[in-house]
């Protein structure tokens, strides 16, 4: 035991350690719902490392405890060679370079096997909501003024800015559905024309909402 604590407190195996306990703090954040797995992945670009195609929290993580191993590993090897003064340093660094080599290639295995896992998903884009049936939430709805809410794919509901043309419908009131049916990149809004939910023709005919008719 107290050969591990050594280990793990000496050069290099110290600079994983003090960044695993980032990691778990990390995950724990992750698991209470405090933060997200994805947080980083628009930030660093994993591809240029051929770690990509898994959230970078992943592949950091795993990153890091196999090169802590790795490194703690080397550390109790040079410990027990003996080695003292500038002979340990230079066997520290090997050990350091090392573990950093061995967890980019272990990880980058692994990646390569789960990648199927975490598909790729191109980012929202307010372009996703054309077409989308919305409630409106402001008392009316103008050619300058409205907002509605919208419903995206994973269920999660957004607020976004609606206008009508001219001549205005009057029916668009608080509570009512309105159709998203084109956006204005300048004005940043969503133009909205009064929706129906009885002039839904449905699916076409001969064939149900799952697929054709047998």
């Amino acid at each position: 035991m107290r050969e591990f604590v050594d280990a793990t407190l000496s050069f290099p195996a110290v600079l994983f350690a003090a960044a695993l306990v980032v990691v778990i703090a990390f995950w724990l954040l992750v698991l209470v719902g405090a933060a997200d797995h994805h947080s980083f992945d628009a930030d660093l670009d994993a591809d240029l490392a051929g770690v990509g195609g898994v959230p970078v929290t992943v592949s950091v993580s795993l990153m890091i405890a196999v090169g802590w191993f790795s490194a703690l590993t080397g550390t109790v090897l040079v410990h027990r060679s003996g080695a003292t003064g500038a002979p340990r340093a230079v066997l520290a660094c090997a050990v350091l370079a090392g573990a950093l080599l061995l967890a980019w290639g272990a990880v980058r295995l692994l990646v390569h096997h789960f990648r199927r896992f975490f598909p790729d998903q191109p980012p929202p884009s307010r372009q996703d909501f054309l077409g989308r049936v919305c409630t409106i939430r402001t008392g009316s709805v103008s050619t300058d003024f409205g907002q509605a809410e919208v419903t995206a794919d994973d269920g999660t509901t957004a607020t976004v800015q609606v206008r009508q043309l001219e001549p205005v419908d009057g029916e668009l009131v608080s509570g009512r559905s309105g159709l998203l049916y084109a956006y204005d990149e300048a004005g940043e809004f969503f133009w909205v024309s009064a929706y129906d939910k009885a002039l839904d023709p449905g699916p076409p005919r001969g064939r149900t909402a799952s697929g054709p008719a047998v």
